[in-house]
């Protein structure tokens, strides 16, 4: 077989699967998706949040046993039943209430959440991707307070806000238009950050940090700064902001003091919150620290030029110089694994040295595929990482929807439709994205989860037009 023909074939197939996938989709959504729920599940299992017309901390779940043969009105965070009436929670209330389809609060409801999308936009050209952005960036309004803090979900453990997921949020929000709720989210990580530029790994909604005993997570650090300059580049006004200044040079000095002489940041937990002494190489940090970590210093040094601040612009590209030399040194020679040795692990966080993180790079592409084949599971979707400790049956959204949006954002559009298919393919009954999906198929851990929703959403605005790289 030609290299021509090969390419051809592969390409008929790959449309092939994309076909039979949105059939499956569209089949699902045709019977609401749903299967008669397991009573037994865990009792923080819930396909969605219902919410209310313009009160975004006004939220609840739905419990599983009421979504069957349930959906949303198109959106909106308004319920129908499978008995025709509506479960939804009013302007100015916080419980919900289930009413006939035609009491006018249901209106009001339906207008304030479409109103609100309206004022944005909504990425997606297929109607499956429409509909799951829609989703993604509802979820995103119930899971922020009005005071800025969004939490990861809504159940016990993820009922905090996490200074790395909210980065993300922010990002989301701004690149669809919704600036005033991704503003507040920047104040919110402002007035929560310490005077020494540090974030605590995570915080209650009123700004208190938990204690825990969770170790900092230097990569949170990274990823605010990477998002404020997100925010500067679709909402200029931002630049006004008070509290941005302060926070960015707090956190970018707090960066560019942390390299040490071999040019990288010292060990820290990240993504994976666990122990550096855990990872394969304890004494230097994993690259899902210094991929975000470069990502932020890039995006302060751009924030300080916007600004003429040249001493600020002057130290923080030093930094990211040092650091991206030291990432070419010491984790290029053996494929960007997550610890730089010989035969090191591979792990999601490679996409933080991509597109829209970075400018695109041929190793680093390769690297990133090379990830993708050896996190994939059966079922689709990926694990976090090949050491990854959990359940290795069990697929995680948030990192399958770091490959869709690395594709997106690098040009291969039709890899990143695939992963985004998945994606759609295994949301809750509700159409809501999960934290995991587990051997089955079926939606396992929280739903929504705030990180995975801003993934999808940038990944498919990523596929509507380009995002800025810092």
């Amino acid at each position: 077989m030609t290299g021509r023909n090969a390419l051809v074939t592969s390409a008929t197939t790959r449309t092939i699967r994309r076909v039979v996938a949105l059939l499956v989709i569209a089949a699902l959504a045709a019977t609401c998706g749903a299967t008669i729920p397991d009573r037994n599940l865990p009792e923080w299992s819930s396909p969605g949040l219902v919410g209310g017309g313009g009160w975004p901390f006004a939220s609840e779940p739905l419990d599983p046993l009421d979504a069957y043969g349930a959906t949303y009105l198109p959106d909106s965070s308004v319920v129908l039943l499978r008995d025709g009436r509506a479960r939804f929670i009013p302007f100015g209330a916080e419980d919900p209430v289930t009413v006939l389809r035609e009491d006018p609060r249901v209106d009001v409801a339906l207008r304030t959440d479409r109103s609100w999308l309206r004022a944005g936009k909504v990425p997606g050209t297929l109607p499956v991707h429409r509909n799951m952005a829609a989703r993604a960036l509802l979820d995103l309004r119930l899971l922020t307070r009005p005071s800025g803090a969004s939490i990861a979900s809504w159940y016990g453990a993820w009922r905090f806000v996490w200074p790395r997921d909210s980065a993300f949020a922010i990002a989301a929000l701004a690149a669809t238009g919704h600036a005033p709720e991704a503003r507040r989210i920047l104040r919110f990580l402002a007035r929560v950050q310490d005077q020494d530029g540090m974030w605590a790994a995570r915080y209650e909604t009123d700004g208190s940090a938990v204690t825990d005993g969770r170790r900092f997570q230097l990569d949170s650090l990274g990823w605010v700064l990477w998002a404020g300059w997100f925010l500067t580049v679709h909402d200029p006004g931002t630049r006004n902001i008070p509290e941005l200044w302060p926070m960015v040079r707090r956190a970018a000095d707090r960066l560019s003091a942390t390299l040490g002489a071999d040019g990288l940041p010292p060990p820290s937990s990240d993504y994976w919150e666990r122990s550096p002494q855990a990872e394969e190489d304890p004494r230097r940090p994993t690259l899902g620290v210094v991929g975000a970590v470069l990502a932020g210093l890039r995006g302060a040094t751009a924030i300080a030029r916007t600004r003429g601040a040249t001493e600020e612009t002057h130290r923080w590209r030093m930094a990211a110089d040092r650091l991206s030399a030291a990432i070419s040194r010491q984790f290029a020679p053996y494929g960007y694994p997550r610890s730089p040795i010989k035969g090191g692990a591979m792990d999601a966080a490679v996409t933080f040295l991509a597109p829209p993180f970075a400018a695109y790079d041929p190793a680093v592409d390769t690297a990133v595929h090379t990830a993708a084949a050896k996190l994939r599971l059966p079922g689709g979707g990926v694990l976090p990482g090949e050491r990854w400790a959990g359940n290795r049956e069990v697929a995680w959204t948030p990192e399958t929807a770091m490959f869709a949006l690395t594709a997106a954002a690098s040009g291969q559009r039709a890899e990143a439709a695939d992963w985004l298919d998945w994606l759609a393919g295994h949301r809750t009954t509700l159409g809501v994205l999960p934290e995991k999906v587990d051997q089955y198929g079926r939606p396992a851990a929280v739903a929504p989860l705030g990180w995975t929703a801003s993934l999808v959403v940038l990944a498919l605005e990523a596929l509507d037009g380009r995002l800025p790289i810092p």
